[in-house]
């Protein structure tokens, strides 16, 4: 059941997608804004099903599989989105994308967040799925099991190598570097998720943990926002 939720939600939002190119593409301004909405859509809604699959028997290996599996669709079906606010920092350094445009990008990503959760908040209280069972009364489900500075320290140090590799990874052959991005960010996951959840993405952190964010906003803001900022900040001075 979650993974035809998961497959239903790709293929909604692939037709949303192709729907506002063959409609928006005369407003600029509101074809971006609903493109990258739709897109982060997919990526926090699926990523809040996933987060409920992680205790799925073999542990770690299906939530990997299944991190690795997602990673790869979301890179093949949504080409052309940053999905993340940090993506969208490094065309607005570089001069590449207006002020305007960039901060439109941002506010889709956060609202996108924002939609997702209350969707798949709406899909866990019909409970299709057993892993739906009692999702709704978790509450802040804190990703956080380690100090405030080191969790800082990983999600700036994730953001950095993440950026690094997508940098770096440019030049690779399109079908061959959305493998590479997928086996990095699934090795990410296993070496940080069972501390930080290994987010390094300001809007899909808001999504899947807003509780922890209404409780903590100070600490969570500065690890899961300030930190992968900073990070992308870094990448951008250096290169």
């Amino acid at each position: 059941s979650s993974l035809l939720l998961m497959s239903g939600v790709v293929v909604a939002v692939g037709l949303c997608r192709r729907l506002a190119r063959r409609r928006l593409r005369s407003r600029p301004l509101l074809f971006a804004f609903l493109v990258e909405m739709f897109s982060t859509f997919q990526i926090c809604a699926c990523t809040n099903e996933l987060c409920l699959l992680g205790n799925v028997e073999p542990k770690p290996h299906t939530a990997l599989t299944l991190t690795y599996g997602f990673t790869v669709l979301h890179g093949l079906t949504l080409a052309g989105s940053t999905c993340n606010p940090c993506g969208t920092l490094q065309p607005m350094w570089g001069g590449g994308t207006s002020l305007r445009m960039g901060g439109l990008k941002i506010a889709a990503q956060f609202v996108a967040a924002v939609l997702a959760r209350m969707f798949m908040h709406f899909i866990w209280s019909l409970e299709m799925a057993e892993p739906h069972l009692g999702a709704l009364s978790q509450g802040c489900s804190s990703p956080m099991q380690t100090t405030e500075m080191q969790a800082f320290c990983i999600e700036l140090l994730f953001s950095v190598v993440f950026q690094l590799a997508v940098l770096q990874a440019e030049s690779v052959n399109p079908k061959y570097r959305v493998h590479l991005i997928a086996l990095l960010i699934t090795m990410l996951v296993y070496a940080g998720g069972n501390l930080t959840g290994a987010i390094f993405n300001p809007a899909l952190a808001f999504s899947l943990h807003a509780d922890c964010f209404y409780d903590k906003f100070l600490s969570y803001s500065l690890v899961y926002w300030l930190a992968p900022s900073l990070g992308k900040f870094l990448i951008l001075y250096v290169f």
